[in-house]
């Protein structure tokens, strides 16, 4: 799997060569990027490769390219430009200049954190004492404290500082170049401003740049003396501005320190929901591309000559029909799906963008703005309204607005790229556009129905290829009767249809009900004698807004290893019941006798035996174990031959019973939490933890109801408020939803901010800020308005009405009629679970795509509102969509996995090193599955006591987790808490002090204090203080620590021993010797009751209380020796080691006139070490 890597050599124009490190799958085109990136031949974007004088094709593979081996010369040859080579060289440029700026890009704030502290300290006595390094926290993150700051979110890096190296870069006006002009190679003019004043106009010619004579108001194209002609736009400005030259060396200088992770472009862009106040600067290349889309009122993009419009279907199309055959075909596959589907979300969200502003003409402009379709970059993009009532039977606009999708890799059928934009409070569907679909000779439906069984269809071709992909999705192949009550075979639901396309492949469409449905939300008449005990108790059915409900996934897996597991049993349970027949009645000695009928009525009782067990598992086979579902049995307006309703009631029970083991077993399954397998810390995190389980979100009222009702519901008190927090934002979000639609494109930031004040803000009555912009006229004027006028200020609009009671009251119906959860008062719920409103707020921001201002908001401020409109910076789309990854790789974890747990640490490496490969060459390497490989590599790394290739590959996790899941995600602060752990072993005390900092001020951030996160995270930072010697200060985080660890582990678990344990630890060497002995008896009898007395944490437990025992002895006597005043009677100090400090114990009046002097021991850092593995769950195991 580990591809082949070689060196060669490259030989830049006008530069010395340099080696490079390649591999034999990299393509040409790829070497092309990354010779772009190189800080020796940035500058340089348009170029060919040539090896011997041979020009290198761009798509061949550099393995499969004859002559290219370990130390071969490829060259750097300058091509002559083209117009669209010029934008490219531009935009590269551009790109360049502003490399450092975090404006547009992933954040990353690890090396600030990493690098700050690069001294190794080590735990002597002098590098502790000097106390060089400021130790102590920031108020805010102390035990106890309320306050939540915003502003450290987006903490200063210098290394962001700004550094200019052009005031002005810009499209002249004199474009497009005269026709003689164009005689003589120009193809086109920019206008530059230098640091020194100087204003440059610059011509781009086929042969590179050079200056000419033109100003502002004369055009005089000719070069200026002397002329300078230059293939790079850097090269001619380095020669002609000394400030661009030393600026941009600088530039080169600071991005070479950087790591290489922070320069890569994260392949989806995270937009952080707080952003610093930036100024806006002229750019050159945005605003042509956004004068190209405003002009362009029919989205062809006819005007940007330079743009290729690309074929998001075929393109797709054909790299599913690549062959999957060997590991190398899957690979090459999988990668350009990835990268397609990338380049294709990416668009989807500037569509849906520019639609919802109404940049791009309609298809259908007569019908009302919600209904219109729009066909934008070959993509198609429809708004969730029910058109057509095409969803009508189903719940019409809420059935549309949930429409999903599903990705069926079955080879041969093919489905469309289809992405969901929600975006100021709409959602955009958008996806790829069957060929010859929107032309009216293109063949119709020949597969499924599209007016809700009204008209069915049927076609073998559709039959054999959804054969397959019907196994795997746990389909039941069904019949229907069709509009001439003919029966139809079906192989997947009714509304899912086919077509063939004009290019001749088969697609289907419509997949939202792939999936069985959902019982427990569908409310029939008929329905109610068949409702399951388990369902009633919690309440079940209810009504939903939409029929669209359906089980996820890994619930239909669950439930049918449920029914396997139940199938064995029956199995089991049968032949006892065979057995002990055949015993009573003596059959076996008839067997014995009758040998020759012996086998086969054997065969005969074990085949009974299994199709007993099917029946009673509802296997849909009598021979083999089968579980399947029917998604047509509950939709309405499907009708069925008569001879099929005993199978179509033998569903809808099989539904019922899934819909129950939702409720009864999976719901249930949360109890995990209580063994901190999964501990949830927002609302994404939640929602991962329960679709793991197969349980949807619209269950989070049951789940509440089940977490009230359990008698560990103190423990599990963070998952009931994380859930209830998602109930409210999740509700909000609705709301904000249609609230948005009666918005202005003018007011749409006043809006956002009034509807947040009343959210969060503590005013009596938040009102609407008026108009910002209007002219200083009418505000001059302002008194002599009418009432007609008046009627035009903002607080008339329907938006502006909203109160804050109006508010909260729709959101409690809201919880009520979609999670049906019942808030009795919603202040009492926020004030009993302790909801922070800043955490509510991240978690709106989040959800629709809102970015705040970064600063402090005084959310309990009475007299005026905490947001205004200037705090809101923008609205960002929020994208659903499909992920693509290498399934070899993701089997390759879990057989690494499953290979450390039985101790092959080095086996599990190799596989997790190849898995690590996989995932590279396919998504790249800002990826999750990426970070999720380095991080278990650096655990294992770490377990096999190879530390520093531990750090490595931890700070890498970090990295790539900050710049594509967020630097307050609760996946970052893991990995800050592990790469703490790995800095601690290598000696970095400081630099682990300051990751813990920040993972505890993040994790405040998104949950508070009371959460069992920052119960590891306090005692980490209680263990690291203490071994900085800030006894005082590690006490503080110790003792929070033992109190959360008691709530959320119990008072009898084994973290609270350590708790303890560690407590006592730290009172020792602080000399409190009485402490230190209680906190050690509190852990001894823990350790004690619930290991044995024969336990290693027992033992030691045993003798280290012995030895504070044994301490405290000497130092009473030592006490009553003193107070005695007898004449120099030899004392021995309590312990001498090493490492020694003197202590001054007892005042003047226990010792005289002359004090005495006691040694203590200083921390042992491999003592602490080993406590902080044990705090993170490490135990050190031999390899196999």
């Amino acid at each position: 799997l580990h591809e082949d890597e070689f060196t060669v050599r490259i030989q830049p124009p006008g530069a010395e060569s340099f080696d490079l490190q390649v591999s034999g799958q990299m393509s040409v085109s790829e070497l092309h990027q990354v010779l772009m990136d190189h800080e020796l031949t940035c500058h340089h974007s348009c170029f060919s490769l040539q090896l011997g004088g041979a020009v290198l094709d761009s798509a061949a593979k550099l393995g499969s390219i004859q002559g290219i081996q370990e130390g071969a010369l490829i060259r750097v040859v300058e091509d002559s430009y083209l117009v669209r080579d010029v934008r490219v060289h531009l935009r590269h440029v551009r790109n360049r200049l502003r490399s450092l700026d975090p404006a547009g890009r992933s954040l990353s704030y690890l090396s600030l954190f990493t690098r700050a502290h690069q001294g190794n300290i080590t735990p002597s006595c002098d590098s502790m004492e000097k106390g060089s390094v400021s130790r102590s926290p920031p108020f805010y993150i102390l035990p106890g404290c309320k306050e939540r700051r915003l502003t450290p979110l987006q903490p200063i890096r210098d290394d962001w500082k700004p550094l200019q190296c052009l005031r002005v870069l810009n499209i002249s006006s004199w474009n497009p170049p005269p026709g003689n002009r164009k005689l003589h190679g120009d193809l086109m003019y920019i206008s530059i401003l230098t640091m020194e004043e100087r204003e440059l106009s610059i011509t781009c010619c086929t042969r590179g740049f050079y200056l000419n004579q033109s100003t502002a108001f004369n055009f005089n194209p000719k070069p200026a003396a002397p002329k300078i002609l230059c293939h790079s736009l850097v090269d001619l400005l380095s020669q002609l501005s000394p400030s661009f030259r030393k600026n941009f060396a600088a530039l080169q200088k600071r991005r070479v320190y950087q790591h290489p992770y922070e320069c890569i472009r994260a392949p989806v862009q995270v937009c952080a929901w707080a952003a610093p106040p930036g100024d806006h600067s002229l750019d050159c290349v945005t605003s042509e591309e956004t004068d190209g889309q405003v002009t362009n009122r029919l989205g062809l993009m006819v005007t940007l000559t330079f743009v290729q419009i690309r074929d998001w279907n075929e393109e797709l199309q054909r790299s599913r029909e690549l062959p999957r055959a060997s590991l190398l075909e899957r690979r090459h596959r999988d990668r350009r799906l990835f990268r397609i589907n990338s380049d294709f979300v990416a668009a989807a969200a500037q569509g849906a963008v520019s639609m919802t502003e109404g940049n791009v003409m309609p298809l259908n402009p007569g019908e009302p703005p919600h209904l219109h379709v729009s066909v934008w970059n070959n993509l198609f993009f429809s708004q969730g309204f029910d058109m057509s009532d095409h969803y009508a039977p189903v719940g019409g606009d809420a059935a549309a607005h949930a429409a999903a999708y599903a990705s069926v890799d079955t080879e041969g059928l093919h489905t469309l790229g289809t992405a969901v934009v929600d975006y100021r409070g709409v959602r955009v569907t958008a996806q790829t556009v069957v060929p010859g679909l929107l032309e009216k000779n293109l063949e119709q439906i020949v597969y499924g129905s599209n007016d809700n069984g009204k008209t069915v269809f049927t076609h073998p071709r559709f039959l054999e290829l959804l054969g397959e992909s019907s196994k795997s999705l746990r389909i039941q192949p069904h019949q229907v009767l069709d509009h001439s009550d003919s029966p139809v075979e079906l192989r997947s639901a009714v509304s899912t249809v086919g077509i063939f396309g004009s290019d001749g492949r088969p697609y289907i469409l419509d997949l939202l009900r792939t999936f069985p449905p959902d019982l427990n939300f569908l409310v029939s008449a008929e329905a109610q004698q068949e409702v399951p005990a388990a369902c009633r108790s919690f309440g079940f059915p209810q009504r939903h807004r939409h029929g669209l409900a359906s089980l996820r996934p890994q619930l239909v897996e669950a439930f049918v290893q449920h029914r396997w597991m139940k199938t064995c049993f029956f199995v089991v349970f049968f032949r006892s019941e065979l057995f002990a027949k055949m015993a009573s009645d003596d059959l076996g000695h008839q067997f014995a006798t009758e040998k020759p009928e012996e086998p086969q009525r054997a065969s005969r009782d074990m085949e009974n035996i299994f199709w007993k067990a099917c029946e009673n598992v509802g296997s849909m086979s009598d021979s083999h174990f089968d579980i399947r579902f029917n998604p047509d049995v509950c939709f309405p307006g499907v009708r069925f031959p008569s001879e099929c309703l005993p199978d179509v009631q033998k569903q809808r029970r099989l539904l019922w019973e899934a819909a129950a083991f939702l409720l009864s077993n999976q719901i249930p399954a949360l109890r995990d939490c209580l063994d901190h397998k999964a501990v949830p810390m927002d609302g994404a995190t939640l929602t991962s933890v329960i679709h793991q389980r197969g349980v949807n979100v619209r269950y989070l009222g049951a789940v509440l109801k089940e977490l009230d009702e359990m008698e560990e519901r103190e423990k599990l008190s963070h998952v009931q408020r994380i859930s209830i927090s998602e109930v409210i934002t999740r509700s909000a979000k609705h709301i904000f939803r249609t609230y948005m639609k009666d918005v202005e494109p003018a007011a749409f930031s006043a809006a956002v901010s009034h509807f947040l004040n009343c959210l969060l803000s503590s005013s009596s009555a938040p009102v609407p800020d008026s108009c910002s912009d209007e002219l200083p006229s009418r505000r001059r004027s302002r008194r002599r308005r009418t009432q007609s006028d008046r009627a035009n200020f903002p607080t008339s609009s329907l938006w502006a009405k909203l109160t804050s009671d109006d508010l909260w009251s729709r959101i409690k119906t809201e919880a009520e009629d979609y999670y049906h959860y019942t808030f009795k008062s919603i202040e009492e719920e926020i004030e009993k679970h302790n909801l922070q409103k800043i955490s509510l707020l991240r978690e709106m921001s989040i959800k629709t795509g809102i970015q705040l201002q970064l600063r402090e908001y005084m959310f309990e401020c009475r007299h005026k509102p905490a947001f205004s409109e200037d705090d809101v910076v923008n609205i960002f789309p929020v994208v659903k969509h499909l992920k693509p990854t290498s399934t070899d790789a993701a089997g390759l974890v879990q057989q690494a996995q499953l290979a450390a747990q039985r101790g092959f640490l080095r086996a599990g490496l190799d596989l997790l090193g190849q898995a690590l490969t996989l995932f590279s060459s396919v998504c790249g390497i800002l990826h999750e599955d990426v970070s999720k490989c380095l991080r278990l590599l650096g655990r294992l790394r770490y377990t096999l006591g190879e530390n520093d290739d531990a750090l490595i590959l931890q700070e890498k996790a970090a990295l790539i987790s900050e710049r594509i899941q967020g630097t307050d995600h609760p996946q970052t602060v893991q990995d800050y808490t592990h790469l703490a752990l790995y800095f601690f072993a290598g000696g970095r005390l400081s630099t682990s002090l300051q990751l813990l900092y920040r993972a505890r001020y993040l994790t405040l951030l998104i949950i508070g204090e009371d959460h069992p996160q920052i119960a590891l995270l306090d005692t980490m930072l209680g263990l690291v203080l203490h071994a900085l010697m800030e006894n005082e200060l590690s006490l503080k985080f110790l003792q929070n620590a033992l109190t959360l660890t008691s709530k959320y582990h119990g008072a009898k678990s084994l973290k609270h021993a350590h708790s303890h344990h560690v407590l006592a630890i730290v009172y020792e060497i602080k000399g409190e010797l009485q402490l230190a002995l209680n906190h050690e008896k509190e852990a001894h009898i823990l350790y004690k009751n619930q290991l044995g007395e024969s336990s290693d944490s027992t033992k030691e437990s045993s003798e280290y209380l012995q030895r504070l025992t044994d301490q405290g002895a000497i130092l009473q006597r030592a006490v009553r020796h003193i107070a005695s005043g007898k004449p120099s009677a030899s004392v021995s100090p309590p312990k001498v080691c090493s490492h020694l400090r003197w202590q001054k114990k007892l005042s003047k009046a226990q010792l005289g006139a002359k004090p005495v002097l006691f040694f203590w021991q200083l921390p042992n850092h491999p003592v602490i070490l080993h406590q902080l593995n044990l705090t993170c769950g490490i135990t050190f195991i031999p390899p196999r």
